[in-house]
């Protein structure tokens, strides 16, 4: 599958876009077009998840209106699916590969893993890797402050990273400054706070804080240049749909792309991986590729 589109062909892409996503009520196109204008094809070396909560994919289509015209104008998987519930350990088969045996939403001080996560692998590759959670009072906290829920901060649980946890697992004030100097990492993740991850405030919430955070993202020179990959997903649903959640990807050479390959978490930690030019985690060395379902060409590959 390829879904480059290049030079002159731009402005017929955009016209096309309108005809994607048969089946699904219209919605306000995300409000970066003019990133097409400046990107060159050029591969992906850096991913930026943002992740959401407790909602299924018709859920999320139906009261997100940013973030599933993201996934028509880019490009949208209809067949991914969280692992498990509650939320930690499908965090941490996002990160990690694996849900390490854990089935609870306990803190750190309850269990940790000494196994890899994905940020971990970044750095010891001499590459970058960053978490941004809002709303944590201090680098890599380990227990619920306010808004900031640890169990959706995955690198706090791996317990042999620590040292790197408590450099670079960071509040979200630092993603602005990383954004505009073109710093973003190799592995990144942003966690919203309880009330912008749609967990305790409505999914229009949700919506308009992804509106801001991405449009900052793609207004900088990483998503510019072409190397930058957002992947935009929920950490599991509510129950009523079998797991399934919707889970938009975005890079510029993307154009209304529709995947149906069924995906889980672990494909997105191997997505990670293959970012990186490494090995897969665990299990994730087994789940079906995102990268080969998107098309995304990858300097690691």
């Amino acid at each position: 599958m390829s879904n480059k589109v290049a030079g002159s062909m731009v402005a017929a892409a955009l016209l096309v876009l309108g005809g994607c996503g048969v089946g699904q009520p219209a919605a306000p196109e995300p409000s970066a077009p003019d990133t097409f204008a400046t990107v060159q094809p050029a591969n992906v070396t850096k991913l930026l998840v943002f992740v959401v909560e407790n909602h299924s994919l018709d859920q999320m289509r139906e009261a997100m209106p940013y973030t599933a015209a993201l996934g028509k104008q880019f490009a949208v998987a209809t067949s991914y699916q969280a692992v498990t519930h509650p939320s930690l350990p499908n965090y941490l088969a996002m990160t990690g590969g694996s849900t390490f045996g854990i089935t609870d939403d306990d803190p750190p001080s309850s269990h940790t893993t000494d196994q890899p996560s994905v940020f971990g692998q970044a750095l010891s590759l001499g590459k970058t890797a960053k978490l941004y959670a809002e709303g944590m009072p201090g680098n890599c906290a380990t227990e619920n402050s306010g808004q900031y829920a640890v169990k959706h901060n995955p690198w706090a649980y791996h317990l042999t990273e620590r040292s790197s946890c408590e450099k670079y697992d960071v509040p979200i004030t630092e993603l602005g400054k990383d954004v505009a100097d073109g710093r973003l990492p190799n592995a990144g993740m942003v966690v919203p706070d309880l009330c912008n991850d749609a967990h305790d405030c409505d999914l229009a919430v949700a919506d308009g804080w992804l509106r801001t955070q991405i449009g900052m993202v793609m207004a900088g020179p990483d998503w510019r240049a072409g190397h930058l990959a957002i992947v935009v997903t929920a950490d599991e649903d509510d129950h009523h749909q079998d797991n399934l959640v919707l889970t938009a990807v975005a890079h510029p050479s993307m154009h209304g792309a529709v995947v149906t390959t069924p995906l889980t978490h672990y494909s997105l930690a191997r997505l990670y991986s293959e970012v990186l030019g490494a090995e897969p985690l665990g299990e994730a060395r087994s789940a079906p590729s995102m990268a080969t379902a998107f098309g995304l060409e990858l300097s690691g590959r």
